[in-house]
C-alpha cells in the first residue's frame, strides 16, 4: 500500500461508475432478451404521472394475456421462479424492490449471468424478463411494495407455466439479504 493510501481499510473496493457527468444512469450488461426500460415521473398541479408500459418500448410487445399485482410486505421475498414460454412485464408500482434475474439458458451467450435492479417510485422502470430467465423479488424497505406483472400468456389454472426452485437453492448464485437499506 503507497503511503498515500495509509487511510484504507484492508479489503476496501473503489465504487464504480453509477452515473455520467451527464446524469445518466451507467447500464449493466443485460441477460440476453432482457430489456430495461427507464421512466421518468412527468410533474403534474396534482402530483405526478408515470407510464408503466408502451408497445414501442419492446418490439413485439403486443401481447397482454393477463396483468395482475402482487403486495410484498417488508422483506417479503418471492424467489426463484421461471417460465417456459411466458415473458413477464414487471413495474413496481409502490415502495422499492430488488428483481435479480439468473441466465441458466445453455444456449444462451450471456449463460450463467446475473442481473440485480433496484425499482421503486425513487427509481421507476420497467423490466422485461424473456422466458426461461430465472428471477426474484424482494422488498427491501420498511413499508409494503407492489410489483404489477403485464404477462404476454395469462395464467392456466390448470398447467401453470410457473417453474420454482428454493430462495437458497445452489443451483442460482445469489443470495438475497435481509438488509432492509438496499
Amino acid at each position: 500500500m503507497a503511503e498515500k493510501d495509509n487511510w484504507l481499510l484492508a479489503g476496501a473496493k473503489q465504487d464504480g461508475e453509477s452515473i455520467t457527468k451527464e446524469w445518466k444512469p451507467t447500464a449493466p450488461a443485460l441477460i440476453d432478451g432482457v430489456i430495461f426500460q427507464e421512466i421518468k415521473p412527468v410533474l403534474t398541479a396534482y402530483g405526478s404521472l408515470t407510464e408503466i408500459f408502451r408497445t414501442e418500448w419492446v418490439p413485439g410487445a403486443a401481447q397482454i394475456g393477463q396483468i395482475f399485482a402482487s403486495t410484498l410486505e417488508p422483506g417479503g421475498l418471492s424467489a426463484w421462479h421461471a417460465h417456459a414460454i411466458t415473458t413477464d412485464r414487471l413495474f413496481v408500482a409502490a415502495g422499492q424492490m430488488r428483481v435479480v434475474l439468473y441466465d441458466a439458458r445453455a444456449d444462451s451467450p450471456t449463460f450463467g449471468m446475473l442481473n440485480e435492479f433496484k425499482l421503486g417510485t425513487k427509481r421507476p422502470g420497467l423490466l422485461v424478463v424473456p422466458p426461461r430467465v430465472w428471477h426474484g423479488v424482494q422488498n427491501y424497505c420498511s413499508t409494503p411494495a407492489i410489483l404489477v406483472n403485464a404477462v404476454d400468456h395469462a395464467y392456466r389454472y390448470d398447467a401453470p407455466d410457473h417453474w420454482r426452485v428454493p430462495a437458497d437453492s445452489d443451483t442460482v448464485p445469489y443470495r438475497f439479504s435481509n438488509d432492509r437499506h438496499g
